[in-house]
């Protein structure tokens, strides 16, 4: 299917370039970077980048890969679970005899080999290298999904650029189809990993996953009967203008055609989305916040460290002031001197500070990325110590498959560490770019109106003898109902929606990792 987008050669009129020519010419529009000669058709420049962003993506992968090198930059030491002759030499005993050597000497009890938990077991670390990382769980996935959100990201900067050199009303952009596709992406990483915990045998995972989606639910009920002048997402005065714009569009179109749905069942379709979110971002929460204590014990002699590490836990806190009016654009729009009010920002000027702001809050996440997941490895050493204060016996098989789990399980902690930082930052250059805001560096849109233009009539063209006529006509039927719903869902209403989910992703963050660090400092220990 790529193919047949790149070159088209023929000098038949039915052949498939005439066929697509005018395909493509209705799609990119007469100024859009499309030309078609006699023999070829030449792509846009946003395509062309895009699929050789794909091939580069495909082809480097087994080269060089930023998901791979995360884990495998050296930096990261995991721990070797030690063999079973180690554990015995420790304890002072010989390894036991093999079955056939029992079975001959009239031994028929199979019991499994143990030693006593108070032995002096140190446990020998080594870097994680790429062939170590291979039989990790979930490591391709983990692999595939960072890799694409990083070209993802690529690819949106290049249209950003791109769209300050040409009219960006003349061109669709490609950047926004990768960010839609990393944050569709990004939910199915978090569902894949709470799946995992559904399957669990012990069943206490499934229950905690249920419990904080129904008081997610809550939350989200809430959260939306609260008014714009203390949340300014401005959800409701989107959804008002989609439904009337809707309206508009269904009489145009049908005379007597009614809108099946109000904006009641939207919002509780709504709420029920935030209910998923918030119940899968449940465990990355709880794992931040163990991680986030076990750092900051590293990093005990380390001031500069620990501050890094307590902003970086703070970055979803800061997200969620952005969007509370009162202390936030009301401040700096009308921040108190004395008596009188001083104006420090525009409403533009404060609306291009918050997407910046997002921004380098999600690199500064980011960049301790390494602290957190060296904490997680941790747990092997520590785990270790705490065996060595209990008294009895432990299995040699045990303690092989606990130290060994907690490396196994690296990528997920990854995944749980890195999914909602892509979430949050790709949400919020959807939010740039669907909702017209801008970053301040060039001159900024027009100004949003609720109001848009009435919706164009669709009709179908009359039909002819000839294939390609009949694709054109076909073709402008398409792209006339699509230019119609473009007057439906206005930037207004991608304002209020990803406003919305962007903040409402920090909020879970909150939550699931206040509560992390109030059960990892009280509750577990005892």
């Amino acid at each position: 299917s790529l193919l047949l987008l790149v070159f088209f050669f023929g000098h038949e009129p039915r052949s498939p370039s005439s066929l697509l020519a005018p395909l493509l010419k209705s799609f990119a529009g007469s100024d859009a970077g499309f030309f078609f000669p006699a023999k070829m058709v030449v792509m846009g420049v946003q395509l062309v980048v895009s699929l050789l962003v794909a091939s580069i993506m495909q082809k480097m992968a087994p080269h060089f890969s930023f998901a791979r090198w995360i884990l495998c930059s050296g930096r990261l030491y995991r721990y070797r679970h030690p063999s079973e002759e180690e554990l015995f030499a420790l304890a002072g005993k010989q390894k036991p005899k093999g079955r056939r050597e029992r079975r001959l000497n009239g031994v028929t009890e199979n019991k499994p080999s143990s030693v006593p938990r108070d032995i002096d077991l140190q446990l020998e670390s080594t870097p994680i290298r790429t062939v170590d990382a291979l039989v990790l769980q979930y490591f391709l996935e983990y692999q595939w999904y960072v890799d694409f959100a990083v070209y993802s990201t690529f690819v949106y900067l290049f249209t950003e650029g791109y769209y300050c050199l040409v009219d960006p009303r003349k061109e669709a952009n490609i950047g926004i189809l990768w960010c839609l596709l990393t944050v569709f992406f990004s939910i199915k990483i978090f569902f894949m990993v709470m799946r995992h915990y559904f399957k669990s045998e012990e069943g206490g995972e499934r229950s905690v996953c249920l419990s904080f989606a129904f008081f997610f639910l809550l939350i989200a009920m809430v959260v939306l009967v609260v008014r714009d002048d203390y949340l300014e997402f401005g959800l409701d005065a989107g959804l008002t203008n989609v439904y009337n714009n809707l309206e508009a569009f269904l009489k145009e179109q049908a005379g007597d055609w009614t809108i099946p749905v109000t904006k009641l069942s939207i919002k509780l379709s709504l709420v029920a989305l935030c209910s998923f979110i918030g119940a899968c971002l449940t465990f990355p929460g709880l794992r931040l916040a163990q991680t986030h204590l076990d750092a900051l014990k590293l990093a005990a002699d380390r001031p500069v460290i620990q501050l890094l590490l307590h902003a970086s836990f703070l970055t979803p806190v800061i997200i969620v002031l952005l969007w509370v009016k009162p202390i936030s654009r009301d401040l700096l729009l009308h921040a108190p001197m004395g008596k009188e009010t001083v104006q420090i920002m525009s409403d533009t000027a404060y609306n291009s500070f918050r997407l910046w702001a997002i921004v380098v809050l999600c690199l500064l996440r980011l960049a301790v990325i390494h602290r957190h997941l060296q904490a997680y490895l941790n747990l092997a050493p520590r785990w270790v110590e705490q065996m060595k204060r209990e008294a009895g016996r432990i299995s040699v098989l045990e303690i092989q498959q606990r130290i060994t789990r907690i490396y196994c399980y690296v990528t997920v902690v990854t995944l749980q560490y890195l999914g909602p930082i892509i979430l949050t930052l790709h949400c919020t250059l959807l939010l740039k770019t669907l909702g017209e805001y801008s970053w301040g560096l060039y001159p900024a849109p027009a100004p949003v109106s609720p109001a848009v233009d009435t919706a164009p009539i669709i009709r179908a063209a009359p039909s002819t003898d000839t294939s390609g006529e009949d694709i054109q006509a076909t073709v402008e039927q398409i792209t006339g109902a699509l230019g119609a719903l473009g007057t439906v869902f206005t930037p207004l209403f991608y304002r209020g929606l990803l406003s919305f989910l962007t903040w409402w992703v920090a909020v879970c963050q909150i939550v699931s990792s206040l509560f992390g660090l109030y059960f990892h400092q009280y509750l577990a220990p005892s």
